[in-house]
């Protein structure tokens, strides 16, 4: 619809993540009347982020080094490892400060009509943190959505054969929410991990 260049930037901003076509010319159209300066800023921290960061050796966290804060952290248990799809996922956990122990990150989640199978994912350098002998349980932290409990059932069957305990997250109604609008499945997930009070 528009001319070369910003025909272009809309075009590279629709490929991104949750942006759709109005999205990317309403971001477009912001870049053009944005100050040249702060434009600057802008594509500097991309530039920066793609050539300054890297996914930890042993986790596959994001990290400025070879290891990520999480894994150089001598006070984390490293008997437990919580399993999380995305690096956004171990920021979310860490906010709720309810985990000491350490990540492992699998880079995604099985999806066979995206393409992405086990073999795609970290699953063999999670195995491979196994064989230390010092786990002494794996927490799956997957999404609870079709693609996060397929790899979440797929690692406990796998893991079941190691004999180290695998725990799953629990889900069910969220803090403020009404029983008359939750889901059958979510619904039925708060019975399985509903609490004895007294």
């Amino acid at each position: 619809m528009y001319e070369g260049a910003v025909q272009e930037l809309i075009d590279e901003l629709g490929r991104l993540p949750g942006i759709g076509p109005k999205s990317a010319q309403r971001i477009a159209f912001h870049i053009l009347d944005a100050d040249p300066a702060d434009m600057k800023r802008l594509v500097d921290a991309v530039t920066n982020v793609k050539e300054r960061v890297k996914f930890c050796s042993i986790c596959g966290n994001v990290s400025e080094q070879e290891t990520c804060n999480i894994c150089r952290d001598p006070r984390r248990d490293p008997r437990a490892i919580c399993v999380v799809e995305e690096s956004k996922d171990v920021v979310a956990i860490e906010r709720t400060r309810s985990f000491k122990g350490r990540y492992h990150v699998l880079g995604g989640a099985i999806n066979p009509i995206g393409g992405v199978g086990p073999e795609q994912l970290r699953i063999k350098e999670l195995l491979n943190r196994l064989s230390d002998k010092q786990i002494e349980e794996i927490i799956i932290a997957t999404d609870p959505n079709l693609e996060g409990e397929a790899t979440a059932t797929y690692l406990a069957r796998m893991l079941k054969a190691i004999g180290i305990p695998v725990s799953r997250l629990a889900s069910g109604l969220p803090v403020g929410g009404d029983l008359e609008y939750a889901d059958e499945v979510t619904l039925g997930r708060a019975f399985e991990g509903r609490r004895i009070l007294t």
